[in-house]
């Protein structure tokens, strides 16, 4: 399906509400900074920031040119059999210079694009929280930029074969996703997993029989303020996708803004309910795990499910990302500071499924929903881990043992994100003379 053309009204609408989807980008970066160690924070931040100015250029420069646009200029491949032709890359100018910046629907589409590529490649940062070094996460990011990114979208959002699913092969209305819940979140999760097979588990954090030691966040406030500050982005994000590559009605921002917040509240209350029966008491970082799980799984369907619904989904994500990140720490001994595997990874997965609720009565729904999912695991996946483990080779992503020990923010950027710990400490130390 083309993408829409947009009435002025509806045009600044969406304008307005992609400027509120850097929010997500500030809130998970102050999650995953509190969720880390103090001697990182000031690292992830400035990662964070570099992370997000380096997607930006590269996007422009070449992302936009292989995702492109629904209805713009594509390659195909012609399956002599079916007679069908599946669009598989996009064939568009660099530097996005066939595009014009009129608040055209794909002026939008390319601003809306800049901030999302920029929110994936954000993700990974914490999961390679105190040992990925800052010129490795900007390399890795801008090979998420320039290629993985763009090619998964123009599948799903540009006119690409996944989309196609529904008209070509009859599969319901194709492999939908109104909001980023695999573009976004399932890419920037997979490449989380991909970081943290390569840079392998922090110094202590496992015993030699592989027991984890429990490394807490250094600040709850900053995880839980992240959570609030992604909410607003997450209804700018989630609004404006809806808008421009599910083709709905202005008027379901509304319903939309509803069913964002209410799977939020669900998955955070769920989170908080089942920490409190197992520990005695809610875990803070948990439960924000659990809000960010919510806004992850309402993404793909938020603009098509009743809000009991929206609960429903948003309760599941809640129960089920608190179990991955036990399953994945204590059994598969893998080492994710901030749950970004299980909350974007596993969250996105369980809202693309969400989907096939809202299209139960269009057969075929739940198979191009899978179609969709098989593609990330089994394509994305491995091509996100190559693409870093080549990296690896060419440029070492972890820091070395002393960097760790010393911290990432003394290592890396010659000063902490506290002084006043230190230099308050070295002044009752010393005697007056």
């Amino acid at each position: 399906m083309p993408i829409p053309s947009l009435s002025p009204i509806v045009a600044t609408l969406c304008f307005l509400l992609i400027l509120l989807v850097p929010f997500a980008v500030a809130g998970l970066a102050l999650l995953n900074s509190g969720l880390g160690r103090c001697r990182s924070a000031a690292h992830v931040m400035m990662a964070s920031l570099c992370v997000f100015a380096v997607t930006a250029l590269v996007y422009i420069a070449v992302g936009f040119s292989w995702q492109g646009a629904a209805g713009r200029h594509a390659h195909f491949i012609l399956i002599v059999a079916g007679g069908k032709a599946w669009s598989w890359i996009a064939a568009e100018p660099f530097f996005a210079s066939a595009v014009r910046f009129d608040l055209s629907a794909e002026s939008l589409l390319v601003l809306l694009q800049i901030f999302s590529v920029g929110l994936a490649a954000v993700i990974p940062l914490s999961s390679g929280s105190d040992r990925w070094r800052l010129g490795a996460s900007c390399a890795s990011s801008a090979l998420l930029a320039g290629f993985t990114y763009p090619l998964f979208a123009h599948w799903v959002w540009g006119g690409g074969w996944l989309s196609q699913l529904g008209a070509n092969c009859g599969l319901g209305r194709g492999f939908v996703d109104g909001g980023g819940a695999s573009t976004i979140q399932v890419v920037g999760g997979l490449t989380a997993l991909s970081i943290t097979w390569i840079l392998g588990p922090r110094h202590g954090k496992f015993s030699k029989d592989d027991i984890p030691a429990a490394i807490p966040g250094h600040n709850a406030v900053l995880a839980l303020t992240g959570c609030l500050l992604a909410w607003v982005g997450w209804i700018g994000l989630n609004s404006a996708s809806a808008i421009l590559f599910a083709g709905v009605d202005a008027a379901s921002v509304v319903l939309i803004v509803i069913n964002t917040t209410l799977s939020a509240a669900a998955s955070c209350l769920t989170a908080a309910a089942v920490t409190r029966v197992r520990f005695g008491r809610p875990d803070a970082s948990l439960t924000a795990n659990g809000w960010m799980a919510g806004l992850v799984a309402s993404s793909a369907a938020a603009a098509f499910l009743k809000p009991a619904i929206a609960i429903l989904v948003g309760a599941v994500a809640g129960f089920v990302v608190l179990y991955a990140i036990d399953l994945l720490e204590s059994r598969l001994a893998i080492d994710d500071p901030g749950g970004a595997v299980s909350v974007h990874a596993v969250g996105g997965i369980l809202g693309l499924l969400a989907v096939c609720i809202s299209a139960a009565q269009s057969s075929g729904q739940f198979l191009a929903q899978l179609a969709g999912i098989s593609t990330l695991l089994g394509f994305v996946l491995p091509l996100t881990y190559g693409f870093n483990w080549v990296l690896n080779r060419v440029y070492p992503q972890r820091v070395n043992e002393e960097g760790e020990r010393q911290g990432m923010d003394l290592h890396e950027l010659g000063a902490g994100a506290y002084p006043e710990f230190v230099v308050h400490s070295e002044e009752f130390t010393q005697r007056w003379n």
